[in-house]
């Protein structure tokens, strides 16, 4: 058959993914190796016999290698975040308080470790914070069932593929935000969990205080993932000696993080404390934006020390000095509560299999995981 401009295939990534030449998928489906060419090119439509022939073939669905281009659907989104006027972008979808939220996959945003793979692309702007979207496959369920947490602790990424693995049809969408990020992006309608830990010295408070300022009079909940150990990260053996932070003004150089973390606060509260000028520490101005690259700056002698956990400090083979021990909350509105994307990432917090992937980590005291510590 001659070429349908609307029809789209991936047999060629399923093939060579099975580890198949043109020729062997050519023998097994009994047509000959021009015709996988063809079809794989998108020069030749197949019949459905030999469509049929090479999902077979494949071990795969006739839906999994062909599609039409026109049945993927067009919805309309709001963007999480301002992007380049007119730039086409590789996004992730989810679907938030009722209505469609794109985030851009550009920039650190677009990796973990790997390359995120997208749901969608944007067609147009059609505001000044909304897009068109072209989706790049008609797996609706899977958006809808897409919960988007907000934060910055390590762990919520254990979380949410433990919880993917127990519900199969659930997808964990993890957004990094440090605290007061994150709550400004549940505040927007850009997530179903914020991911918090602020501490109030004023009223002793852990992260409510800081959720009444900034929901102001929206009704949440506010869940404990558990409590970390929060302190300085140090070159392993510790070769200059630093036991408290009045340690720093002798010559250490310190990497920060940015403001609205919770690690930068902790370390502004600890100086305070100590009655040490911000300016009298190397590096204060020195800013990153993940736990991690913290780490990863006192690996590289970029640094001889900084905020962050435990388990972090673990995870690098870093030396750590503890400071204080931190709530990490999960905050969410009480609107989302009842949504059944939630209610199933919620109810694995019970699960050993999470329990275990917090244990083993260190610095971790998950007893208390799971319980309602505030409304607000």
């Amino acid at each position: 058959m001659k070429q349908d401009s609307d029809l789209r295939n991936n047999l060629k990534s399923i093939r060579t993914r099975l580890g198949m030449s043109q020729q062997d998928l050519a023998n097994i489906a009994n047509v000959t190796r021009q015709t996988i060419s063809g079809v794989e090119s998108g020069l030749y439509a197949p019949s459905v016999a030999i469509t049929l022939r090479l999902a077979k073939a494949l071990g795969c669905q006739v839906e999994d290698l062909f599609w039409l281009e026109r049945d993927l659907p067009e919805i309309e989104a709001v963007l999480a975040k301002p992007v380049p006027n007119g730039q086409q972008l590789r996004v992730s979808m989810a679907r938030v308080g009722g209505q469609w939220i794109a985030y851009p996959l550009i920039g650190k945003d677009a990796f973990r470790q790997d390359m995120i793979p997208a749901d969608g692309e944007s067609t147009s702007l059609t505001g000044t914070n909304k897009v068109r979207v072209r989706l790049l496959d008609d797996n609706l369920d899977t958006l809808h069932n897409t919960v988007v947490i907000a934060g910055c602790a390590p762990v919520i990424s254990l979380w949410a593929r433990a919880t993917e693995r127990w519900h199969p049809q659930l997808r964990v969408q993890y957004n990094f935000a440090n605290s007061m990020a994150a709550l400004h992006s549940l505040c927007r309608g850009e997530a179903h969990i914020a991911g918090m830990h602020l501490y109030d010295p004023e009223t002793g408070e852990y992260n409510t205080p800081f959720v009444r300022d900034v929901l102001a009079g929206r009704e949440a909940v506010l869940i404990t993932l558990g409590v970390w150990e929060e302190g300085l990260l140090l070159k392993s053996g510790n070769p200059m000696g630093i036991r408290t932070v009045s340690d720093l003004v002798a010559g250490a150089t310190i990497v920060n993080r940015e403001i609205g973390s919770g690690s930068r606060m902790l370390l502004e509260q600890t100086l305070q404390k100590e009655q040490i000028p911000f300016d009298a520490v190397q590096g204060f101005d020195n800013v990153l934006k993940t736990h991690q690259d913290v780490a990863q700056a006192v690996v590289r002698g970029v640094a001889d020390a900084g905020m962050s956990t435990a388990s972090v400090a673990t995870a690098f083979g870093l030396g750590f000095i503890p400071l204080h021990q931190s709530r990490y909350d999960l905050v969410i509105l009480k609107e989302y509560l009842e949504e059944a994307p939630v209610q199933q990432l919620l109810s694995t917090l019970g699960h050993r299999m999470v329990h275990s992937q917090f244990e083993i980590l260190g610095g971790y005291d998950i007893s208390k995981i799971g319980e309602v510590v505030a409304t607000v």
